[in-house]
């Protein structure tokens, strides 16, 4: 199955349909005005703690799979109220569908390359599956729930299919984890910068126990957090300030300087944020205490 994700990843026709895909995206969020952080932060999960689109699609996934089981029971016992109950689990799976769809997308647009083929890949199957569901709940109410049944039972094979995509972009392209898990630096202080090194507003990179940190001394206060960025592994050294927190260059997500939190997505997960001390004219950070 390997290898025909990696045919799919070499697909450069989906290229097209990903460049139309974003032009899209811009376009519906350009007609909402300027700002539109909040709404982006909204779809990201930043609320949440961590990405909202998988919460969404088990929703999607759960209703249609809850759908043909209900089907395959009601073949058995001929029950109206087994029928009622696919349609509404159909109908519900639909609901799923829409919100993973919008914060799918809204996620899939920071990525590029093998990633970016792999998303549309996915968003064509998952498309593909929601028309055969929604035909299916439609060919139920209009009497034909034969007709229904086949049309979800293939419905489901496809977002089967769609999901496997989903799974590997996740465990095997690192979309949607935490790209800063696992940082630590030592216990104990340790010498990271010669302190008259580190002017205002100005982010340093340093190296502490093989961990890479960023320095950021703002208001006469010197702050220490992971220098990997937690959504895609951007540098924060290489970015910038602005209200408060430090922004990655490469995606624009925005972390609070005082314990790393998430200001502004994409990232829902927070930065490692480090205790920090001048000493003998050396700053020195250790991990803090949990």
């Amino acid at each position: 199955m390997i290898r025909v994700l990696d045919v799919v990843a070499k697909q450069r026709w989906l290229d097209r349909i990903g460049d139309l895909l974003q032009q899209g995206i811009t376009a519906a969020f350009e007609s909402l005005g300027t700002d539109t952080r909040a709404l982006k932060n909204l779809l990201h999960g930043t609320w949440v703690g961590h990405p909202l689109h998988p919460i969404l699609t088990d929703v999607a996934i759960g209703g249609w799979t809850t759908a043909v089981a209900l089907d395959l029971l009601d073949q058995v016992a001929d029950d109206e109220l087994t029928a009622s109950g696919a349609d509404a689990a159909l109908g519900l799976g639909l609901l799923g569908a829409v919100g993973s769809a919008i914060t799918g997308a809204n996620d899939w647009q920071h990525t590029d390359g093998k990633p970016r083929r792999l998303g549309v890949a996915h968003a064509v199957l998952n498309a593909t599956a929601t028309a055969l569901f929604t035909t299916s709940l439609i060919a139920r109410l209009a009497g034909s729930r034969s007709s229904g049944r086949w049309l979800a039972w293939l419905g489901l094979g496809i977002s089967t299919g769609a999901a496997y995509i989903g799974g590997d972009l996740v465990f095997g392209e690192q979309i949607g984890v935490n790209h800063a898990a696992g940082q630590s630096i030592p216990d104990d202080y340790t010498a990271a910068l010669p302190d008259a090194e580190l002017h205002e507003d100005e982010p340093h990179l340093a190296e502490v126990g093989g961990t890479r940190v960023v320095l950021v001394r703002h208001g006469g206060r010197i702050h220490a957090l992971a220098e990997t960025c937690s959504h895609l592994g951007g540098p924060l050294a290489e970015g910038t300030l602005g209200n408060g927190g430090i922004i990655c260059p490469w995606h624009g997500s925005r972390f609070n300087l005082e314990d790393g939190s998430v200001l502004d997505g994409p990232a829902t997960f927070p930065q490692p944020c480090f205790d920090v001390r001048v000493r003998d004219g050396q700053i020195e950070v250790r991990q803090a205490p949990s």
